[in-house]
């Protein structure tokens, strides 16, 4: 008999991590086209504040090349936790971005961030050692091209992260259509042209329905 457990995401026992989505380090990104990297990394913004997740924002010396966080995210969560790291380049070592991760109480970690061997990696490494379960959501993280991409993807699996995507995030903390299928369908809609062309179908359907 398999031994192996499937841990699924649960809301209401999930925290999002958006770590050194900054200005400067966006330029390091080449793993994506800019154009689909913000897409993915705002639709993972977007999914949180839809399932009403504690998120916690951080950066890493902003007055350097580094640069401030993206404007969006900073827009989309203005009450959030907001760490400015002063120059740890393991989020981890920040007490106050620990602190702020304890005081949410949960204990999956969905975490993204520039760049993924660097900003993601350390900081995920820390929290499975500490006993967090960590989602690493792969397609809001970037780096310099797919040979590092890929030793990070190895690195933080094989140490007990989840590799995920935000679609397929969002889909897990859902469960189940029936809980709503507008909202879910808007949030998809908004980042996904293909499934726009989906979910209008499906409207036209239903109201043709209603009216039959």
């Amino acid at each position: 008999m398999s031994s192996f457990k499937y841990n699924r995401l649960d809301k209401n026992d999930a925290a999002v991590l958006l770590v050194d989505h900054q200005a400067g380090l966006t330029n390091l990104v080449h793993d994506f086209t800019p154009d689909d990297f913000k897409n993915n990394v705002l639709a993972l913004a977007e999914a949180a504040k839809y399932f009403k997740l504690p998120t916690i924002l951080t950066t890493s010396f902003e007055e350097g090349p580094n640069g401030p966080l993206v404007p969006e995210l900073k827009e989309m969560f203005p009450d959030a936790p907001y760490i400015a790291r002063p120059g740890q380049i393991n989020a981890w070592d920040n007490e106050d971005f620990v602190k702020a991760i304890k005081a949410t109480g949960k204990k999956q970690l969905i975490v993204a961030g520039i760049v993924t061997e660097v900003c993601v990696a350390f900081p995920t490494l820390s929290a499975l050692e500490e006993g967090f379960e960590v989602f690493v959501v792969t397609d809001a993280s970037g780096t310099f091209n797919q040979t590092t991409r890929e030793a990070a993807w190895n690195r933080m699996s094989s140490a007990g992260a989840q590799l995920m995507t935000w679609f397929g995030t969002a889909c897990e903390l859902h469960r189940d259509w029936r809980n709503d299928v507008e909202g879910l369908g808007t949030l998809f809609s908004n980042h996904l042209p293909n499934y726009r062309c989906l979910i209008n179908s499906y409207y036209a359907a239903a109201e043709a329905g209603k009216r039959s």
